[in-house]
């Protein structure tokens, strides 16, 4: 028998600075949706979506879509948030080599990479990233798959661009 390991990274690049990456936690929910969306008879969701929390809260296996967005302080506002009216969308690139991702062709390119841009009266700070199946902000509803808290949280200002990466990968 082969164990078979499911990892995911998160990346971040903020305006012209370098790619940061950092692990992820797949929930025992995103275990269950992979499973039943790629090998059992789960219809596949119309997408997958990036949110941004601030909370300080470490996720655990045991958050879904339902605790998610007031477990972690999910980043709601378009005012003192970020300006998209929904989560950006998740469009990963065709897998290969056991991952799936939406980093673009590696280096600095972002053109596959969801973007976001700050707007603040002052400042906001980022503390985590997540994906899931809804595209509302702070929706309860659907999948929570991932969510992975920085190491450091990210403060950030008004006119910032905010690029989120995000990648799965399976190996035996």
């Amino acid at each position: 028998m082969v164990d078979v390991k499911a990892a995911g990274r998160y990346f971040f690049k903020v305006n012209d600075e370098p790619w940061e990456a950092f692990d992820n936690l797949i929930t025992a929910e995103g275990l269950n949706f992979i499973l039943n969306t790629a090998l059992g008879d789960a219809p596949k969701p119309q997408g997958l979506y990036l949110a941004l929390f601030s909370g300080s809260a470490a996720p655990a296996a045991n958050w879904t879509a339902a605790s998610f967005p007031s477990a972690a302080n999910e980043i709601v506002s378009q005012t003192e948030g970020y300006s998209n009216a929904s989560r950006p969308l998740w469009k990963p690139q065709a897998a290969s080599n056991g991952q799936i991702g939406n980093l673009g062709a590696g280096g600095d390119d972002v053109s596959a990479a969801a973007k976001v841009t700050i707007v603040t009266s002052s400042s906001i700070n980022v503390a985590g990233m997540a994906l899931t199946t809804s595209s509302g902000k702070g929706s309860q509803s659907g999948v929570l798959v991932s969510a992975a808290k920085l190491p450091i949280p990210r403060t950030l200002q008004n006119g910032d661009t905010f690029f989120i990466g995000y990648r799965l990968t399976l190996t035996a």
